[in-house]
């Protein structure tokens, strides 16, 4: 899909009937979430599209509210560094287990549902929000596995794979960064997944799911071993005149200093593929994105090695958690609002802040 195209996917697009329907799996969402975490297109830009069609703030709320989590995970990220790859806030507790539980994977833990929705996300690299809970549940809270291991899984088959989103997403779900852990029962699942199943071990009310024993299906456990394969690349030609842009697995966007005459490299670092690995299907996604990007050079590589390569040329990157290592000229992401730039305490405290300016801003 180019940039046209996926403007024209967003002209189509029905808030109304998102807020209406955005909990269920078969509901209204937009499918953008791909584009967004790989940095194709930006929020600010989507709420300034859906603003032009003449939408208020009230028919926009709710989707405004999604697009703020994303933006405050990405500050919490920010401030956090690295510290969200562990328990944030509380820790999970000395029940949790070690490793993936198998039955996840493999897509057979017995709810029909939740089982569709992972040979979902394996084949196609889509999973619905809620059905992202839903796993975090059984795997955290139900069979006791500690969140890190399962969310790097998840993580490695999203096409909108976004560390500080989904780490900070399981977090919340295994109470590390909330104040509670979430739970699901069969008539929930069934409620918003439109499924019918009955008697099975999640067919029971909140209170006796919540003291539980896992189920022996959810027990056996295996250690993850993902890995990246990135492509082969040839050194790239750089003309020294020409500053050169810095591109990567997350700024991919076609729009940042288009009009400017200049080197653009996408840079795709396997030390960072080993810390965060991806799946063959979401380097696929990310190589046909880069195509929107006029005489882009791949290079595989480290930072370093690029500095080398490019020698005295000025290099200018977007800002990002994973560039901190970066050396030139820091262009700012782009942001629904500027400011609050951090995220202290819940996301409703941030949203109380962000939701004055941002109506203030977008619908004065």
């Amino acid at each position: 899909m180019n940039y046209e195209q996926l403007l024209q996917k967003l002209d189509a697009f029905d808030p109304l009937a998102y807020a209406r329907t955005r909990n269920f799996t078969d509901g209204a969402v937009t499918e953008l979430s791909p584009y967004i975490s790989r940095g194709f297109i930006d929020t600010k830009t989507i709420l300034e599209q859906l603003v032009k069609r003449g939408f208020k703030y009230y028919q926009l709320e709710k989707f405004i509210q999604q697009m703020a989590w994303r933006e405050y995970f990405q500050r919490v990220w920010q401030q956090e560094r690295d510290q969200i790859d562990k328990d944030l806030k509380h820790d999970q507790g000395a029940r949790s287990n070690k490793g993936m539980p198998l039955a996840l994977a493999e897509a057979r833990t017995g709810v029909n549902a939740i089982d569709q929705g992972i040979e979902k996300l394996l084949s196609t690299g889509m999973m619905h929000n809620h059905m992202r809970m839903y796993v975090a549940f059984l795997a955290a809270n139900l069979a006791g596995f500690h969140w890190h291991d399962p969310a790097k899984w998840m993580y490695y088959h999203l096409l909108d794979g976004d560390w500080a989103s989904n780490a900070l997403s399981w977090q919340w779900v295994a109470g590390t960064f909330s104040h509670k852990k979430y739970i699901a029962n069969q008539d929930n699942i069934n409620h918003y997944t439109r499924s019918v199943q009955k008697g099975g071990y999640l067919d029971h009310d909140y209170d006796t799911i919540a003291i539980a024993s896992a189920p022996e299906v959810l027990l056996a456990s295996f250690e993850t071993e993902l890995k990246t394969t990135l492509p082969e690349t040839t050194i790239p030609v750089i003309d020294a005149s020409l500053p050169v842009l810095i591109y990567n697995y997350y700024n991919l966007s076609p729009s940042w200093r288009v009009d400017e005459k200049a080197n653009r490299i996408l840079l795709l670092e396997p030390e960072v593929f080993e810390q965060y690995p991806v799946s063959k299907q979401c380097i696929s996604f990310m190589l046909e994105l880069s195509k929107n990007i006029p005489s882009i050079q791949v290079y595989t590589g480290s930072f370093n090695s690029l500095q080398k390569i490019i020698g005295p040329a000025s290099l200018i990157y977007r800002e990002h958690p994973l560039n901190q290592h970066y050396r030139g000229t820091m262009d700012e992401r782009s942001w629904l609002l500027a400011e609050p730039s951090t995220a202290t305490g819940s996301f409703f405290s941030f949203w109380k802040k962000f939701e004055k300016r941002l109506i203030r801003e977008y619908f004065h």
